[in-house]
């Protein structure tokens, strides 16, 4: 079997990870997480988003992380803005890509977004046309593609109609979202046939959530098809707020074990990553989540022991 030699994680705990949370992660934290993840090598970072402070509370502090940020040449920063008043609050913050997303299922739309599918397409029309004027690119993706909290199973159609609305709005990457992490490898590689019907494999990628365990089995159902470019977050951490009992996305330094033992390069530092995910975790005042973490700080901690 061949798979790709080179994989792009794009780090999404700055953002996705942290949004949740339900105590206060101070601008300071975010920065010096972003930072961290930066000195470990990766090179694609979702750091914040432009939302109502209403509804995100977590993320009020978007414009203070981006301005606070260190910018280290080679990174690209992402954002996600649902919305034109979203982007244009983003636009000061200089951006490299901005992030929307829409569900696969009528039900999850309306409880997340309080509209419609084609709804809220009508509201990405203008939001792709005006970044693609300042020269930023629109990622995209398709959440609840493998199962919605509210519906249950998610048809190949159902994706594929999304996946094809995305396209004919303009938007320039489809990812394929596992939100409730209830997909299974061939349920996986389904999903991904469908947005590869319309996008290339460069801009085609995977967010998986490890709810039922199944998150690296899809990373590697996702390598036997060739795609290289996976979201994850640093320990583990996130979730979704409209999908009760989703536990959160998978760990950026489980993926990398994975990646490494396949001989795949990604030109991140396991340790460093580690670290990351320590200073966060020590922040947020709970122990690492992830088990490669967890693996790689116990065996530091044998090492010290006299």
């Amino acid at each position: 079997m061949v798979f790709p030699e080179r994989v792009t994680l794009v780090e999404v705990g700055p953002r996705d990870g942290l949004q949740n949370e339900a105590r206060p992660v101070s601008a300071a934290d975010k920065i010096a997480l972003v930072h961290a993840l930066q000195a470990a090598g990766l090179r694609h970072i979702e750091v914040t988003s432009f939302v109502s402070p209403r509804w995100v509370p977590q993320m009020a502090d978007n414009a203070e992380v981006m301005a606070g940020m260190a910018r280290a040449p080679g990174v690209r920063y992402a954002v996600l803005t649902p919305n034109m008043k979203g982007l244009e609050a983003a636009l000061a913050s200089r951006p490299d890509e901005v992030v929307v997303f829409a569900a696969a299922t009528e039900a999850f739309s309306q409880r997340n977004i309080n509209c419609s599918i084609d709804e809220s397409f009508e509201r990405f029309r203008p939001l792709v046309a005006e970044a693609h004027r300042h020269g930023i690119k629109v990622r995209g993706a398709v959440s609840c593609a493998l199962g919605c909290p509210y519906q249950g199973e998610v048809s190949g159609d159902e994706v594929e109609r999304v996946v094809r609305l995305m396209k004919e709005v303009g938007v320039d990457h489809c990812g394929v979202a596992d939100t409730i992490g209830t997909g299974t490898p061939r349920r996986v590689q389904q999903a991904l046939e469908r947005a590869l019907r319309h996008y290339s494999l460069g801009e085609v990628s995977g967010h998986f959530h490890d709810t039922w365990g199944q998150a690296l089995a899809n990373v590697y159902a996702s390598l036997e098809m060739g795609v290289h470019t996976f979201d994850a977050s640093v320990g583990g951490l996130g979730g979704c707020p409209y999908a009760k009992g989703a536990t959160g996305n998978v760990a950026t330094e489980d993926v990398l074990y994975l990646l490494d033992g396949l001989g795949i390069e990604t030109g991140v530092d396991l340790e460093r990553l580690v670290d990351a995910a320590a200073g966060i975790s020590q922040a947020l005042g709970r122990p690492v989540a992830s088990r490669v973490g967890r693996a790689v700080l116990a065996r530091r901690e044998r090492s010290a022991a006299p």
